[in-house]
């Protein structure tokens, strides 16, 4: 009973600010939240990075291919990072909820959730690296398999993209085509 009185107190202190600033505030606040989706990258990309040092210490002959899958890898890694980059400028520069018409808490919860939801970049940067560290290691070892590696290496870090792209997907459209709104 306590807790609902203090959520309601503070949804109504919430509610005295000026409706242009609060849904400002909560898109700042969304856009901060959706770049937290860079961790993922960030470990994705230390992993494939190691894979690659790793490989070319036990096989510095295959240092040339070696070093390219790692690139390649790390690059795809990268995509829910820049997905979550995507987000968080459209809420700092073109965001389409300030001039919205409905209640102000819907559409600032709606900015805060869009870049929430971009929180779930981090598990196919993760997904993404893990795969380009295995592909590094693996022309690491055996070069003259490179095609057939790199092959497998992407299409594994294209299905580990899917949690990323929906995550996109509900962030533009909290942003673009809100149907909490209709609901009002």
């Amino acid at each position: 009973m306590e807790s609902t009185n203090f959520i309601m107190r503070f949804l109504n202190w919430l509610m005295t600010f000026d409706r242009k600033a609060l849904i400002l505030a909560a898109s700042a606040i969304g856009a901060g939240l959706a770049m937290i989706a860079g961790i993922g990258p960030g470990v994705g990309q230390g992993y494939a990075a190691g894979k690659g040092a790793e490989a070319v210490g036990v096989n510095p002959k295959s240092s040339k291919q070696t070093t390219m899958v790692m690139l390649l890898g790390a690059a795809v890694a990268e995509t829910s990072g820049i997905l979550a980059l995507v987000v968080a400028l459209i809420l700092l520069f073109g965001n389409p909820l300030v001039n919205l018409e409905g209640a102000a808490i819907v559409i600032a919860a709606s900015a805060i959730g869009a870049g929430f939801s971009m929180i779930a970049g981090i598990g196919p940067g993760i997904g993404q690296g893990y795969a380009a560290g295995k592909g590094t290691e693996a022309v690491g070892r055996r070069p003259k398999y490179q095609p057939g590696i790199v092959r497998a290496m992407f299409l594994g870090q294209a299905v580990a993209q899917t949690t990323g792209i929906y995550a996109l997907i509900i962030s533009l459209v909290l942003m673009f085509a809100n149907p909490l709104l209709r609901l009002l």
